[in-house]
């Protein structure tokens, strides 16, 4: 049976993976996938720290309501992250963040 501690080290795998991704990396692309991996980290997180912490015999909800607007606030994240790369993308006609450094067109 897995443990709360299985559960935090995938999480804190997952985050520190998307973090190396989001300071290492150079496209766009690739950091805003990794920006979305570090937020899956923390639902699991936040998932995890819900079920294995039972108020009155059964599992916490709040960790999981949070989940939900977490969910939520990536889903508009997405739309605007890739509403401005592809702005960005016709403008310059590149995804490098080296080609990107001003807001000079």
């Amino acid at each position: 049976m897995a443990t709360l501690n299985n559960y935090l080290l995938v999480s804190g795998l997952l985050f520190a993976i998307g973090l190396a991704g989001v300071v290492l990396r150079r496209n766009i692309i690739v950091i805003f996938m990794c920006l979305e991996l570090m937020l899956s980290a923390a639902n699991l997180t936040l998932v995890a720290f819900s079920r294995f912490h039972p108020s009155h015999g059964l599992p916490e909800s709040n960790g999981q309501i949070l989940v939900f607007f977490v969910i939520t606030v990536a889903a508009a994240e997405v739309a605007v992250g890739l509403a401005i790369i592809v702005a960005l993308f016709r403008a310059r006609q590149t995804l490098s963040t080296d080609d990107l450094t001003s807001m000079k067109g």
